[in-house]
C-alpha cells in the first residue's frame, strides 16, 4: 500500500495535470468557434463551384481535348493520396481516423494492381507516413496547427498537384480528410479531386445534372471559362478540406480534453478515497499501540 506522502503527491500531480487539460479544453472550444464558422461559410461556396462546372462540362460534353482537371489523362493507373492531419496530438484519434482511412486506400488500390503515392499534409501525416510508406511520398507540405489558415496554403498545394498531373506523374488525386460535423463527430472522407467527380460531396445535394446546361449562354466559350475555373475549383476544394480540418481538429482536442478532465477528476476522488482510508487506518494503529501500551504500564 502507498504510503500518505506518496499519495499526496500523485493527488497533487492529477490536480496540477486537470488544470492543464481544463485550460486546453477552453482554448479548444474559442479556436472551435471561429474554425467551424469558417468551414460553415466555405461550403457553400465550394458546392457551388462544383455546380457551375457540372453546368460547363456539360456543355462541352463529347468534345475532345478536355482539359485534365476535368476529365484526366484517360488512365486509372497512377492515384495520388493527399491525408490532411494537424501539427499537434492531443486529440483523440483525429489524426489515427486518416492514417486508418489512407492506408485501407493505399491496400484496396494495390491490390488492384494500381501505382499509389502520397502527398502528405500536416506534421502528424508527414511523422506517420514517412515511417509506414516513406517510398510512396512525392512530396509534403507542413500544417498550419493553431493559425487561421491562408489561402495561399491551398492555392499552393493545388499548383504542386496540378504540375504532377500535367507532367503526366500520376492519373487521379484523391483528398483524404475529416469532414467536420460536429464537436465529437469528424467523419474519415475521401474526395476525388481529379478527374473532377460531378455528384457533389458527401453529405451534399448532387449537382444539377449536365443537361440543364443548356438553358445557359456563356461568355467567353465553355472551353476557356473552364481553363480559367477548373484550377480556381481545384484550390477551393481543398481550402474547403483544409478548413474542414481545421474544425475538426479543435472539436476533437475540445472532447479530448474534457474527457482527461473528467477522468482526472475521478481518479483524484479514488485518490482521494485511499488517502483518507489510510489515514484512518494509521490513526486507528496508533491509538491500538497507545491503549496498548497504557495496559500493559
Amino acid at each position: 500500500m502507498a504510503s500518505l506522502k506518496e499519495l499526496r503527491a500523485r493527488i497533487g500531480s492529477i490536480k496540477s495535470t486537470r488544470k492543464i487539460t481544463s485550460a486546453m479544453k477552453m482554448v479548444a472550444a474559442a479556436k472551435l468557434r471561429r474554425a467551424q464558422a469558417s468551414a460553415e461559410a466555405a461550403r457553400p461556396y465550394a458546392a457551388s463551384m462544383r455546380r457551375m462546372l457540372a453546368e460547363l462540362a456539360g456543355a462541352t460534353k463529347g468534345e475532345e481535348g478536355g482539359p485534365l482537371l476535368l476529365a484526366g489523362t484517360g488512365r486509372d493507373q497512377i492515384h495520388l493520396l493527399v491525408p490532411l492531419t494537424s501539427d499537434r496530438g492531443l486529440c483523440g484519434g483525429f489524426n489515427a481516423n486518416v492514417h486508418r482511412k489512407t492506408e485501407l486506400t493505399i491496400r484496396k488500390l494495390q491490390s488492384e494492381g494500381k501505382t499509389v503515392k502520397l502527398l502528405p499534409v500536416g506534421r502528424r501525416a508527414i511523422n506517420y507516413f514517412s515511417r509506414e510508406y516513406s517510398d510512396l511520398i512525392v512530396d509534403k507540405v507542413m500544417g498550419f496547427s493553431g493559425k487561421e489558415i491562408p489561402f495561399s496554403v491551398a492555392s499552393g498545394l493545388g499548383d504542386k498537384i496540378n504540375a504532377l498531373l500535367e507532367s503526366g506523374e500520376i492519373d487521379v488525386c484523391t483528398l483524404v480528410y475529416n469532414q467536420f460535423r460536429n464537436a465529437m463527430t469528424q467523419v474519415p472522407t475521401c474526395q476525388q479531386l481529379v478527374p473532377l467527380v460531378m455528384d457533389g460531396a458527401v453529405g451534399e445535394t448532387p449537382a444539377a445534372p449536365a443537361a440543364d446546361a443548356a438553358q445557359y449562354e456563356f461568355e467567353p466559350d465553355e472551353a476557356t471559362l473552364l481553363a480559367m475555373l477548373l484550377p480556381k475549383n481545384l484550390q477551393v476544394q481543398i481550402y474547403a478540406s483544409l478548413l474542414e480540418t481545421a474544425a475538426g481538429e479543435n472539436g476533437a482536442r475540445m472532447t479530448a480534453m474534457d474527457n482527461a478532465t473528467r477522468n482526472a477528476g475521478r481518479s483524484i476522488d479514488s485518490l482521494s478515497k485511499v488517502y483518507n482510508r489510510t489515514r484512518q487506518t494509521n490513526i486507528t494503529n496508533e491509538l491500538i499501540e497507545i491503549i496498548s501500551g497504557a495496559q500493559a504500564v
